[in-house]
């Protein structure tokens, strides 16, 4: 790692808007800490796909955590609730896991503050999304904040934290574009909520819904497969 980049912790989920964010943050010249949390999702396919983006983008290191979320439950995606497939509706849905993104947050805020890097991105987005209460500016502004009290290395003045969220105000065409545009491989990505057996995208989820719409927009066809 060159002496002249500054460190950044970057979650990378294994989806679109993760190894976009993680792409952003190479281009803008930092030295790249991946971590994927284990938290007890559905499948085990986001998880491989972290690990393969996490290669292809020339992470510094990749750090995958378990955090398991079951026990907790409230989610189709940590419990035994259908995953809604009827499209997009104005209320938060049932793929929402509680709290997740202060977690997730909170898990990189430590592993950063131990790295000294004072720099960490994540891909939240706030426009072509689920209408999830932690993707939104307001929230990232609020852990801005509460990382700057919380921590040891910011109260002794050792450096101040930024929570870099890249794509929050960005259509999914724009962040696909911009991916395209950084050189991420999108076939590595996973995004679906609830794939068959085999690995392949149902197409219904919310999640495949709004990827679908992102790359028809962008005017690019997905590289991955669909079930339908």
């Amino acid at each position: 790692m060159s002496e002249m980049k500054r460190k950044a912790v970057v979650l990378l989920s294994g989806g679109l808007d993760s190894a976009t964010t993680m792409a952003v943050a190479n281009s803008r010249g930092f030295s790249c800490f991946a971590l994927t949390i284990d938290y007890g999702q559905r499948h085990g396919l986001e998880i491989e796909a972290a690990r393969r983006l996490a290669k292809s983008l020339e992470a510094e290191r990749h750090l995958v955590l378990s955090y398991d979320l079951r026990p907790i439950g409230g989610s189709a995606l940590t419990d035994d609730i259908e995953v809604p497939k009827g499209g997009l509706s104005e209320a938060i849905p049932v793929t929402y896991v509680p709290a997740r993104n202060t977690l997730l947050l909170s898990l990189a805020l430590a592993w950063a503050e131990v790295l000294g890097a004072y720099d960490i991105f994540i891909g939240a987005n706030a426009v072509d999304y689920s209408g999830y209460p932690d993707c939104r500016p307001k929230f990232i502004d609020a852990f801005t904040r509460l990382a700057n009290v919380a921590t040891a290395a910011a109260v002794e003045g050792r450096g101040r934290f930024t929570i870099h969220a890249p794509l929050i105000k960005m259509k999914k065409s724009e962040i696909i574009l911009t991916g395209l545009g950084l050189g991420v491989d999108y076939s590595l990505t996973a995004s679906c909520y609830d794939p068959a057996p085999e690995g392949r995208a149902c197409g219904r989820c919310d999640s495949c819904r709004l990827r679908l719409k992102g790359f028809e927009e962008a005017g690019v066809k997905d590289p991955i497969s669909y079930s339908r």
